[in-house]
């Protein structure tokens, strides 16, 4: 008798499990053996057998207005992995700051892009920066110094090279605008980079 309820066990643990999702509001093509699904503004992932492989969560990086002119944070209609790598997003101050998951749904690039194109071959350049503290002032509030810089960066959230120092960024919610990037991966062996409104090309070692 406890051998046949283990199986009946059994058998619906295996029936539960090839239940598909349902009752979704959008379904993606796959990218990397991966489609992102969604449920009002949360989406997950499911891999080629239909099997929910990350859950649904509310960080995953979408844009509702997406324009695919750009190749860079503002053309994402829905959230896919490149490089195994996928775009989650935190908001600091009312201003967007982006990060990256791996497949198992883990941090493994820290939030620090205001704006970030998609991996390709493990590499992607964006827009990072940092926040200095330089004292008070005699209303004795913090003041800060930003600092911009637009990086090279592989999959690991290594810096393999600084483009550009960037500059003119409002980091204020009122006044914000996401920076557009001005460096494109060529091959893998050169980048272009803008600078002054003209363009130059860069030997890399990829």
């Amino acid at each position: 008798m406890k051998k046949i309820t283990t199986l009946i066990a059994a058998f619906i643990a295996m029936g539960l499990s090839a239940q598909l999702p349902d009752s979704l509001d959008f379904v993606s093509p796959f990218h990397e053996g991966f489609a992102a699904i969604q449920k009002e503004n949360k989406w997950a992932f499911v891999d080629e057998t239909g099997n929910i492989v990350i859950d649904f969560r509310d960080d995953l990086y979408w844009n509702t207005d997406a324009d695919t002119s750009y190749n860079d944070i503002r053309a994402m209609a829905y959230p896919q992995f490149s490089s195994d790598r996928c775009v989650v997003q935190k908001m600091v101050d009312g201003i967007p700051i982006f990060g990256f998951i791996d497949t198992t749904g883990k941090l493994v690039i820290e939030h620090q892009f205001l704006n970030v194109a998609p991996f390709a071959n493990g590499w992607t350049t964006g827009i990072i920066f940092e926040k200095v503290f330089r004292g008070k002032n005699e209303f004795n509030l913090d003041i800060y110094e930003f600092k911009f810089h637009e990086v090279l960066m592989d999959a690991d959230g290594n810096i393999n090279e600084f483009l550009n120092r960037r500059h003119n960024i409002q980091m204020t919610k009122r006044r914000y605008e996401i920076p557009e990037i001005r460096s494109k991966i060529l091959n893998g062996n050169l980048i272009a980079v803008e600078k002054d409104n003209l363009w130059q090309i860069k030997k890399i070692d990829l």
